[in-house]
């Protein structure tokens, strides 16, 4: 794939995430929701990347905060916090042994606070294009 195709194909995929975890988010998989909100900041993140550094192959991480330094991106201290805290979301939702804490700490109301929040990133994100 051309660089260009590539940028657009994970954008496309970060897009078709978003409309997923909304879905889930209706059906109050919560825990879910932000697992797949958690894949659109990184692939967004990863398309960033791959403009920023093709033909190279992009970094297979899932750390938000070392995807946005490896850009690299020009974060606020608070922009690197959420990152930080937005890493739980894959950690807690990929593991069995953690995924059970991770369901009880996934209320509506925390659900929502961060789900809007990766919304809000994932929007300035894009505008940095």
């Amino acid at each position: 794939m051309e660089k260009a195709e590539l940028v657009q194909h994970w954008l496309d995929s970060a897009a078709q995430d978003l409309t997923v975890a909304e879905s889930l988010f209706e059906k109050k998989h919560y825990d879910w929701c932000l697992f797949v909100a958690h894949l659109v900041i990184e692939k967004t993140l990863k398309a960033m990347w791959i403009r920023a550094h093709h033909p190279e192959m992009h970094p297979r991480i899932h750390n938000l905060a070392k995807l946005a330094e490896a850009i690299p991106l020009s974060l606020s201290p608070e922009q690197m916090s959420f990152l930080l805290d937005a890493n739980q979301f894959y950690l807690k939702g990929r593991y069995p042994e953690e995924k059970s804490e991770f369901y009880k700490i996934c209320t509506p109301e925390f659900t929502q606070e961060n789900f809007n929040a990766i919304k809000d990133f994932h929007q300035w994100l894009l505008m940095q294009f």
